[in-house]
């Protein structure tokens, strides 16, 4: 046990973290409490969401990283807004094209990175520019402000107390979790991630072990969108630009390695709720937003820093 056991379960570090940080909030505020915890719970559902699915692109190795995130998320939301014109039966419609914007976008990615070997970062940078483009057509049309009530209670109702949306996070962290300890998919993903080379050896499919990585996260921030619009009643420009770092942050914060081969699906669920209380930290204590960016990429450049050498050891 200790800190060996710590460094066998990396998820560990952010749950501490996030104790930590929670009761430092309820000394600086005196009434940070239970009650505080569901705003907490419901924002870090939001992005553990979205974090998963860049759990799975950043585990498939080799630099891999979805920076289009952002930018399914915002034309996803203006595409439910539009489709479902604020009604449940309207989601019969907006709810499939939801998936196809994900899918598309997923398999996008995949195509640039595996058949025609772009790094990801500018694969994915680049779909990006396409999808902001089309969400720019898509905030013209933008007529319809109500949203559909079925969504809405996906996305801020509670039951029994807990939000709807900490209930749907914890369930996708399940499956996630699952997918990487229990099934063939997960290992050839570890393995891929570790060496592609010897996976392939070893009879991995290397190249549709990562297009599932990429769809994966297509599918997830396209939903996360769809979810985020509801929540925040509306779409509008650049709404998915926060979980840009953020859902980077959060990957590495709770435990997978930047440089592939190990994700914990656990470690990426407490690292979005840690981010998400130095973001109200740091609210609290009255810093601009700027300066809340400017300490998010620090603490994920420090998180890196540190890892450091511990890729290198496992590289050689």
């Amino acid at each position: 046990m200790g800190l060996a056991w710590m460094r066998i379960n990396r998820w560990s570090f952010s749950a501490m973290g996030v104790a930590a940080l929670w009761l430092l909030l309820s000394v600086i505020t005196n009434h940070f409490n239970l009650n505080s915890l569901s705003g907490v719970a419901t924002s870090a559902s939001f992005l553990a969401i979205v974090a998963i699915g860049q759990m799975f692109v950043v585990a498939s190795g080799s630099g891999n990283i979805d920076l289009s995130i952002p930018s399914v998320m915002t034309i996803s939301a203006f595409v439910t807004m539009i489709l479902s014109r604020g009604t449940d039966a309207g989601l019969l419609i907006a709810v499939p094209a939801v998936l196809a914007i994900g899918i598309a976008t997923g398999a996008a990615n995949a195509f640039l990175v595996v058949k025609l070997r772009i790094p990801a970062i500018i694969a994915t940078l680049a779909v990006g520019y396409g999808l902001d483009s089309s969400a720019l057509i898509a905030n013209r049309s933008l007529d319809v402000y109500t949203v559909s009530a079925l969504l809405r209670g996906v996305s801020s109702a509670k039951l029994v107390g807990v939000p709807s949306i900490l209930v749907l996070g914890v369930a996708l962290v399940a499956v996630a979790a699952a997918i990487i300890k229990k099934t063939p998919y997960g290992r050839g993903l570890m393995a891929t991630g570790q060496n592609a080379t010897a996976a392939h050896l070893a009879g991995v499919r290397v190249g549709r072990t990562i297009t599932i990585a990429f769809l994966t996260s297509g599918v997830l921030g396209a939903f996360g969108g769809a979810l985020l619009s509801a929540h925040a009643g509306g779409a509008f420009l650049q709404m998915g630009e926060p979980y840009l770092l953020q859902s980077v942050g959060a990957v590495v914060i709770g435990g997978t390695l930047i440089a592939g081969g190990s994700a914990t699906a656990l470690g990426t669920f407490f690292g979005s709720i840690l981010l998400v209380l130095i973001v109200t930290t740091m609210q609290v204590s009255g810093w601009s937003p700027g300066m809340q960016q400017v300490v998010q990429g620090a603490i994920v450049i420090a998180i890196l820093a540190a890892a450091g050498g511990g890729f290198g050891k496992r590289a050689a």
